[in-house]
């Protein structure tokens, strides 16, 4: 309601009401009485329409008031278990009025007892055939007699103990390379010597310092004042911070040839892919970080958008409900599952709907079900799928019309129509059911897009020790070494040696895909 109609309603009231007054007063001519009581009459009809003109105004505030205080009641609720959310997020708050633990795993109760199960080869130190170094210990009297002893009295097997040590930091080791200069006898040519590969300079670091460095800021993700303190201490040799990211630099580039390349196998041989993407600050602005990678390579890619996706894909790729995944062509989809499992976990605990109990139940045991037919080499039974198909059709159709029936929310916007989460998460499962259950009829599909967000995860704690980026091209240095050092990783390469490589190219034909 407007100021405006606001005050010529209230006038009406006055003028109504004076009328009244005159009615009450002593007796006046008849023929005035009939038009006032009718004027009297309109402006209470006026009123009347006004006041439920603001109690309706008054209903729908409301009413979007509750929807934003329950959106708000959501967000609140939600925490690792619920959502997308990183474990250290939950803080160190519980659950109010429960005793549970800050953080619940979506596997569930198991009968097996905890720690290694049977059959499981443990990890222990043991000892070796072929010791460093041997110190000899005699003992120096007869604990008998005391009678002093000699290394000449020894008398049967010795008793050995081995303790495993890290050689004591040395000094860097300085090797001079001199090019000589060759006179040909033959027709008087002078001809200088080729230096190796990489050795450029009068006076460089080498390839395994470099290495060092670059592990430490980029896999430990030590800041750079501390890796100058950390190559002080232990090799005694004084670094700058710039020195430190030049090396990283340096690095960074050399390797952005084999990392193309690295991104051309996934794309066209790898037969699953996984993509996935999260926000980083890069001079107090929000990019992307987006990865291409599978169980053994992995490629990250720095973007100003959210949407900068390859789309030179093929085979099974594997991704969120990102509407923009969905719309690649030429590609079948397979659907993160944890990401549903974690969104049906919310709806259970918030707005307890039972279809997301029956989903969620569902989910898991057609998960168990894959997993173990993987685990025997065999297919999941065609039977069974179908019997999960039409329980997940069953499911999500009464989940749709249960919704359908209840009230429309009331936004005010105009447009479309908001629909309630419980409702958006019913139509997307419905309306994605093959990528959602494509792991139950291929066994190359898995359940979840874990590998992706594995190699993601890196990127956040990098921005959660630093803060984020000052300049795209470190963002992306960032991204050619992560690249690198996960890749190395997934091949069961020795990481430094990797990183000091001097031709990343040569490692091309040993990759496994």
């Amino acid at each position: 309601m407007t100021g405006s109609s606001r005050h010529a309603d209230l006038a009406a009231h006055d003028a109504a009401f004076a009328h009244l007054e005159a009615l009450l007063a002593p007796p006046s001519p008849a023929a005035t009485a009939g038009p006032a009581v009718r004027t009297w009459g309109r402006g209470l009809l006026r009123l009347g329409a006004a006041l439920v003109r603001e109690n309706d105004a008054l209903e729908r505030a409301n009413a979007s008031l509750r929807e934003r205080v329950a959106e708000l009641e959501r967000r609140a609720a939600l925490d690792s278990t619920t959502s997308s959310r990183p474990p250290a997020s939950d803080g160190l708050r519980k659950k109010s009025g429960t005793r549970e633990k800050r953080t619940r795993s979506q596997r569930g109760p198991s009968a097996r007892r905890s720690g290694g199960q049977p059959g499981h080869r443990g990890h222990t130190l043991a000892r070796t055939a072929t010791p460093d170094a041997v110190v000899d210990h005699d003992p120096a009297t007869c604990a008998g007699c005391g009678a002093p002893l000699s290394d000449a009295d020894r008398h049967g097997d010795p008793v050995c103990r081995q303790v495993f040590e890290v050689p004591e930091p040395r000094p860097l080791e300085v090797t001079e390379h001199r090019g000589h200069h060759g006179l040909c006898a033959a027709c008087g040519t002078l001809t200088t010597a080729v230096f190796p590969h990489g050795v450029r300079a009068p006076v460089q670091y080498g390839p395994r310092l470099t290495a060092w460095v670059t592990y430490l800021s980029h896999a430990q993700f030590i800041p750079e004042e501390r890796v100058a303190e950390v190559m002080r201490d232990l090799f005694a040799v004084k670094l700058s911070t710039a020195t430190i990211a030049a090396m990283g630099r340096r690095t960074a580039r050399r390797f952005e040839g084999f990392l193309d390349r690295v991104a051309e196998i996934i794309r066209t041989a790898a037969p699953v892919k996984h993509l996935d993407e999260t926000g980083i600050r890069i001079a107090a602005r929000t990019h992307w970080l987006h990865v291409l990678c599978t169980p053994s390579l992995t490629v990250l890619r720095v973007a100003t958008g959210r949407a900068h996706i390859d789309e030179e894909l093929n085979g099974i790729v594997i991704h969120d409900d990102y509407a923009t995944y969905f719309a690649l062509q030429g590609v079948r989809h397979g659907a993160c599952n944890a990401h549903h499992l974690r969104e049906l976990q919310a709806l259970i605990e918030i707005e307890k709907e039972d279809w997301a109990t029956r989903t969620h139940r569902l989910l898991t045991r057609a998960n168990r079900a894959a997993h173990f037919a993987r685990k025997n080499d065999r297919n999941v039974p065609a039977s069974l799928v179908a019997r999960i198909s039409q329980t997940w059709d069953r499911i999500l159709e009464q989940a749709i019309a249960a919704h359908e029936e209840r009230p429309p929310l009331q936004t005010g916007k105009r447009g479309r129509q908001k629909r309630r989460i419980g409702h958006n998460l019913a139509r997307r499962l419905q309306k994605h059911k093959e990528g959602c259950l494509r792991f139950l009829t291929d066994p190359r599909t898995p359940f979840s897009n874990n590998e992706a967000e594995r190699d993601l995860r890196m990127g956040k704690l990098r921005q959660k020790i630093s803060g984020g980026f000052r300049s795209m091209q470190g963002a992306r240095d960032f991204a050619n070494l992560r690249s690198v050092i996960a890749t190395a990783r997934k091949q069961d390469w020795k990481v430094l040696q990797t990183r000091a490589h001097p031709d990343p190219m040569q490692m091309i034909p040993i990759l496994r895909f």
